[in-house]
């Protein structure tokens, strides 16, 4: 196992498999200016990195995250200029944009709060898993701002509809766990005793698969949000073309000639 240095997170890689998390577990979690910049830079620079298959953003001491520290974040945004404020709600967005065009599968690893920007960042995730205790809230309505945050409006609706999303974001209540898994926001419900070896057994499994192939869905699941019918067929027609360039097709086609197992290299 190998400790990222990392200042206002935690990141830890084993065998492929990035584990990241916040480290106030006695403020349940919550980002600050500086964890955000941090984040955003670290899912960037993921891009180049082929050490790294897949990421668990996992909870920490019962809580994912509070989102925007009270005193660190939002006291200091009262006090702020427009042009300040334009800064950090577009540094913010980026860490979104960071994490869904990183090439690595995320997966969320929620128990307990998971609210505000980290309920952002368990949205913009590929995958969630979560415990029975997890409480998810975009509660920016109840601090006097709009839903729309950080591509909640855009992003949400995608993965629980719009009706549903409609109302998690004027209300700003929060959605059991129960709710989430029945809508599609969680994909599994798990016990917190097994959340951490559950997502990283998820993790696990897509990162012995095709890496390159991995990133390329990745890269077509955020990309035809915005084509027509007719562009994703041509823009996966031609991602398939490159696919079909790599080692590990040919790896496979061996395999299943040989009534082997492939064992995928990411080349």
């Amino acid at each position: 196992m190998t400790q990222i240095d990392t200042k206002h997170f935690l990141c830890r890689v084993e065998d492929g498999i990035a584990t990241v998390f916040l480290d106030r577990p006695e403020r349940k979690n919550p980002l600050t200016f500086e964890s955000y910049g941090e984040l955003r830079d670290w899912f960037r620079d993921l891009h180049y990195d082929d050490t790294v298959k897949a990421v668990v953003f996992a909870s920490n001491g019962g809580n994912f995250s509070s989102g925007g520290d009270v005193h660190d974040i939002i006291g200091p945004l009262t006090k702020m200029s427009m042009k300040e404020l334009l800064a950090f709600t577009r540094m913010t967005g980026d860490l979104v944009k960071a994490i869904v065009n990183c090439g690595k599968p995320v997966i969320a690893a929620i128990d307990g709060i998971c609210v505000g920007a980290g309920a952002i960042i368990a949205m913009a995730s590929d995958l969630r898993i979560a415990t029975p205790e997890a409480k998810t809230a975009f509660l920016f309505t109840r601090v006097g701002l709009a839903g729309c945050d950080m591509g909640a409006c855009a992003i949400l609706p995608r993965i629980i509809g719009q009706g549903r999303a409609a109302e998690l974001l004027y209300t700003g209540r929060s959605m059991s766990a129960e709710e989430g898994a029945a809508w599609g926001f969680h994909n599994k419900l798990v016990a917190a005793s097994d959340l951490e070896a559950e997502a990283h057994a998820l993790a696990e499994r897509i990162a012995a698969g095709p890496n390159f192939g991995n990133m390329m869905t990745k890269t077509m699941l955020a990309q035809e949000w915005s084509m027509s019918i007719e562009q994703a067929i041509e823009a996966e027609a031609q991602a398939q073309a490159i696919c079909m360039q790599t080692a590990d097709f040919e790896r496979a086609y061996h395999a299943f000639v040989n009534k082997e197992k492939p064992v995928f290299e990411g080349d």
